[in-house]
């Protein structure tokens, strides 16, 4: 690819690139879905993105087993106590908070949403505890409604390739959201979460295994550096 070609600030130029891309990591990882549980049943998609704030995946997954059978509805959830619940998810973090936001959100569901999650971004963003990320997560994986959930592999992959130059989610989803096919918005989060935790870390990236180096710009810094 010419300079021209890469020139990252050109938004025609990054739609081009962006089919590249994201091309390439369908190829790469033509399976990867979302990484947490229950993506089938929304109020349980809603329940694990809350407990997976600053807590991984697979940890919200060894909870959320011990979790749903103690409360097995929206209802059983909204009326936990308190004490309990915080207790099951301990082991996630920030527990206390956590707790709260559930148990809130799960009773305005009920009060509000006549017991079921809305498929709007606007009523999910009302629920404690829930931000445009898990918004999104719940539209994508539960309702196949198009949106790109920004989370740290996201931000970081997305800023490294050239997509973006912030650091604030809400505006990485509007840059992403500007040049990435919208049949592709669901997906690409996926992949990229794939494609941070297999090679481009946060820490020592391994630009020189990667198949997207052509089209990003860290990458083609490394090959500019003989790297």
């Amino acid at each position: 690819m010419t300079t021209t070609e890469t020139d990252y600030s050109n938004i025609e130029i990054r739609k081009k690139l962006a089919l590249r891309v994201t091309d390439e990591l369908w190829q790469l990882y033509p399976d990867a879905e979302c990484t947490l549980d229950h993506i089938y049943e929304p109020w349980k998609l809603l329940v694990s993105g809350i407990l997976a704030a600053q807590c991984t995946d697979a940890r919200v997954n060894l909870i959320t087993p011990g979790l749903f059978s103690r409360y097995p509805t929206i209802n059983d959830l909204a009326d936990a106590d308190t004490a309990e619940l915080e207790e099951i998810i301990r082991s996630c973090g920030f527990y206390r908070v956590k707790a709260s936001s559930i148990t809130r959100s799960m009773q305005m569901l009920v009060s509000d949403f006549k017991g079921t999650v809305p498929a709007e971004l606007e009523d999910l963003l009302k629920l404690p505890g829930v931000g445009r990320k898990i918004a999104n997560l719940v539209l994508g994986d539960s309702y196949g409604i198009p949106g790109i959930v920004v989370d740290t592999h996201c931000a970081r992959v997305s800023g490294r390739i050239g997509f973006t130059d912030s650091s604030d989610p809400v505006r990485i989803e509007k840059d992403l959201v500007s040049v990435i096919p919208e049949n592709r918005w669901i997906g690409y989060g996926h992949r990229v979460v794939a494609h941070g935790r297999a090679l481009c870390k946060a820490r020592n990236p391994s630009c020189d295994l990667c198949s997207l180096r052509e089209y990003c710009r860290k990458g083609r810094e490394e090959i500019g550096a003989g790297k």
